[in-house]
């Protein structure tokens, strides 16, 4: 009889003001924790992260409604939107206390693993979109138009203190002398003028760039490929930052440059 009681207190009213307030933290929870990570409802995130918001809402929901009796209805529908707040705050908790509580892991291991894979999700899809906007086949030239066309792009969209956090100019910086020294070797130059340029630039004095001077060939390669990937850091905090509608960099026609252009092997 007791039992039946207890059912009776969750009305369909009820159902319907807790469940949907659930969700919509949840949903809250989730974006404001993924800011400045990734895209949760990427290409291949979002079904995770639709999974992450009805569990944490319904499980949430579910609780608030069977303490509806010992709180009133008003109250259990609260509990009901705060609690997912709670599941979060657990989490990242979880990462900070050194002595962790086996009742606390049990009970959000679902979470956790569930948002570890987000992030792996979320990581992909940032590398996918960074890819795509660098091509293997651009040029030393092209590759230094493309990342100060970006830079300069970036540059508008980002706040100052997210410029500062990204390095976005000390990156542009190293872009630019890697991709000169690379130059320099394209264009012959003695192996005693490629090492005092190596030499000239704090982005270059590298040890792992010196002991490739015997080997220009090499040295050319390794320092496009860094350039590159400084190109992919650049990219990845315009989409940190939520700026994921920046054009991809398409080269001028070569009749179109100014400057003289080496053709490309």
């Amino acid at each position: 009889m007791g039992e039946a009681d207890s059912v009776l207190h969750v009305t369909p009213v009820q159902i319907a003001l807790t469940v949907p307030l659930a969700i919509a933290s949840a949903t809250g929870f989730l974006l404001l924790r993924c800011q400045g990570r990734g895209r949760p409802f990427g290409p291949r995130g979002w079904w995770l992260a639709v999974v992450i918001i009805l569990l944490t809402g319904l499980v949430s929901s579910g609780v608030a409604l069977v303490s509806g009796e010992l709180l009133g209805n008003s109250l259990s529908t609260v509990l009901g939107a705060a609690a997912p707040g709670g599941l979060w705050l657990s989490q990242v908790r979880s990462r900070e206390d050194e002595r962790r509580s086996l009742a606390k892991e049990a009970a959000t291991f679902w979470l956790v693993s569930l948002l570890a894979r987000l992030d792996q999700a979320m990581a992909e899809d940032q590398r996918l979109w960074c890819e795509r906007r660098v091509d293997d086949s651009w040029s030393v030239y092209e590759l230094s138009l493309a990342a100060n066309r970006y830079h300069e792009r970036i540059g508008e969209r980002l706040s100052p203190e997210q410029r500062r956090k990204e390095r976005v100019h000390a990156r542009l910086d190293a872009i630019e002398r890697r991709l000169d020294l690379a130059a320099l070797i394209e264009d012959g130059a003695p192996r005693s003028k490629v090492i005092t340029a190596l030499r000239g630039s704090r982005h270059t004095r590298l040890a792992r760039y010196e002991r490739y001077v015997n080997d220009l060939t090499r040295l050319h390669g390794i320092l496009r490929h860094d350039a590159e990937n400084d190109v992919l850091r650049l990219l990845a905090s315009a989409y940190r930052a939520g700026y994921r509608s920046l054009p991809r960099f398409v080269p001028p026609t070569r009749s179109r440059i100014a400057a003289p252009l080496r053709p490309h092997p």
